[in-house]
């Protein structure tokens, strides 16, 4: 497929460039790509279509990450519930640190992002090395990253894992919405028409969309001890029941009438 970019396009490409490795420029020119929803391109790594900035962090987080039995991973789709579901899940496992109707609750002054950092674009952003060993546990970790491409130790270790999956056509407008709201303002709107080409044919950030949902659900079928997968419609029907079995399943159950 043969893309030509705009001048902006180029600009941005060398900016990025600039940003990564050396060893990720290389990796890059071996990997298939298209063009992004608003990057320059995007690239297929290990099967999902990624931005190069993605794929160092990536590079870097499967090499060094090394999980503790405690810790818990929330995996989405973009678009998919992701600031929800680190709001639920950081307030759950601290609830006993903070009161809920305290004015000084984290929640009510930090970003869910903040407190349940991103492994691709936090932790492991820019090629670094962080220290994690003296993070309080459990240790909250959010990311975008397929099943698949998790580190081993993630894997083999007793760590837990939640995912939410979202009906695909809301992921996909709520996508289209985003990415056109953070477009540069030289730079035209991707057409809904165009927008859903890529997005059927998997090419959206760490699409294809099914591939990445399966990925996580057959391992919740396989080891529902290790992956709970939710849905983001069955939480908005009953989400007493569903934060509940999500408390439960990251070792902090309670009840409704007294904690």
């Amino acid at each position: 497929m043969a893309i030509t970019q705009n001048p902006e396009h180029q600009s941005r490409d060398r900016e990025e460039e600039e940003n990564l490795s050396q060893e990720c420029k290389e990796l890059l020119l071996s990997l298939p790509k298209e063009k992004g929803w608003r990057n320059p391109y995007i690239f297929k790594y290990q099967g999902f279509w990624c931005q190069p900035t993605e794929i160092q962090a990536m590079v870097s987080f499967q090499r060094h990450f090394q999980a503790s039995d405690t810790d818990i991973v929330l995996a989405t789709l973009p678009k998919s519930g992701t600031t929800w579901l680190k709001a639920l899940a950081f307030a759950i496992v601290n609830r006993k640190h903070f009161d809920s109707c305290s004015n000084s609750h984290p929640l009510l002054t930090c970003n869910p992002h903040d407190l349940v950092p991103f492994f691709e674009y936090k932790v492991y952003a820019g090629d670094q090395l962080p220290d994690l060993s003296n993070l309080p546990q459990p240790r909250l970790f959010g990311t975008h990253i397929p099943f698949a491409s998790l580190p081993n130790s993630i894997k083999i270790s007793r760590c837990r894992v939640v995912y939410i999956c979202r009906n695909p056509f809301d992921t996909f407008i709520s996508s289209w919405h985003f990415l056109n709201k953070s477009m540069p303002g030289s730079q035209p709107p991707l057409s809904l028409e165009e927008a859903f080409e890529m997005y059927c044919k998997g090419v959206i950030g760490f699409g294809p969309f099914w591939d990445h949902m399966l990925g996580y659900w057959k391992e919740s079928i396989e080891r529902p001890h290790k992956v709970l997968f939710l849905q983001y419609e069955e939480m908005k029907e009953d989400i007493i029941l569903q934060v509940k079995k999500l408390a439960e399943f990251m070792g902090y159950p309670f009840s409704l009438e007294v904690d």
